[in-house]
C-alpha cells in the first residue's frame, strides 16, 4: 500500500516585488496562478493544502487552507508554512510547490519520491543546474519535530534546514523552465 501524498501550495509570501499583491491570486494566462499550480499538482497527490495568510476565502476555492501558526507568527517563510501544514496532512509525504511557479512538472512527485526512497531520506529537493530549488521538496510527515526545533532556534533558511535534515537532490534539468517563478509584474507580462 502506498503512503499518502499531500500537496502543499506555498502562498504565504508578502508579494513585495509585486507591489504587496497576493501573487497566487494574480492572473496568468487567464487564471489565477494558484489555479495553474492546482492543475499541475492535483493529478499527483491525494489531497491539496494551501499555506496562506490572507485572502483565505479566495484560496479555499482551490484547496484546504492552512493559515499561519499563531505561535510562529505571520510571514515567517516557507518553512513556517510547511510546519503549519504537516500536522494537518495525513501521515506520509508532503509535496511543496510555490504559488508563483505555474508550470508544475507532471512527474514531480514520482521523481522526488523515488529519490527519497532510494536514499532512505526524509526529504528530497528538486535541483536544476546543480542548484537546489528549495521550495520544491517532498517531506516525510515525520520531519515535523526537527523542523519545529529548527524554527524555534530562529532559523528560517530553507536550504539550511534541508541540509540539516538530510535531504537528497533529484535533478530536473530536463524541465528547468518549470522552476522559473513569476516574481514581478514584468515577469507576468513577459510570460503571459
Amino acid at each position: 500500500m502506498r503512503e499518502t501524498l499531500t500537496g502543499l501550495i506555498l502562498a504565504g509570501g508578502q508579494g513585495l516585488r509585486m507591489g504587496a499583491r497576493d501573487k497566487g491570486l494574480l492572473a496568468w494566462r487567464g487564471q489565477p496562478l494558484v489555479a495553474h499550480v492546482c492543475a499541475g499538482l492535483r493529478p499527483q497527490v491525494d489531497g491539496l493544502l494551501i499555506s496562506a495568510n490572507r485572502n483565505l476565502a479566495d484560496y479555499a476555492a482551490y484547496g484546504t487552507v492552512v493559515p499561519d501558526d499563531p505561535v510562529l507568527g505571520s510571514y515567517q517563510g516557507p518553512l513556517a508554512g510547511l510546519a503549519s501544514a504537516l500536522p494537518v496532512a495525513p501521515a506520509g509525504w508532503v509535496l511543496t510547490w510555490a504559488c508563483d511557479m505555474p508550470r508544475v512538472p507532471a512527474d514531480l512527485a514520482s521523481r522526488l519520491l523515488q529519490a527519497a526512497q532510494a536514499a532512505h531520506a526524509p526529504l528530497a529537493v528538486a535541483a536544476t543546474q546543480g542548484r537546489w530549488q528549495p521550495v520544491c521538496m517532498l517531506a516525510a510527515t515525520t520531519v515535523l519535530p526537527g523542523l519545529l526545533d529548527y524554527l524555534s532556534r530562529g532559523e528560517r533558511r530553507v536550504q539550511g534546514w534541508l541540509r540539516e535534515a538530510g535531504a537528497v537532490a533529484m535533478d530536473f534539468d530536463d524541465q528547468a523552465e518549470a522552476f522559473d517563478n513569476l516574481n514581478t509584474p514584468e515577469d507576468l507580462a513577459r510570460e503571459g
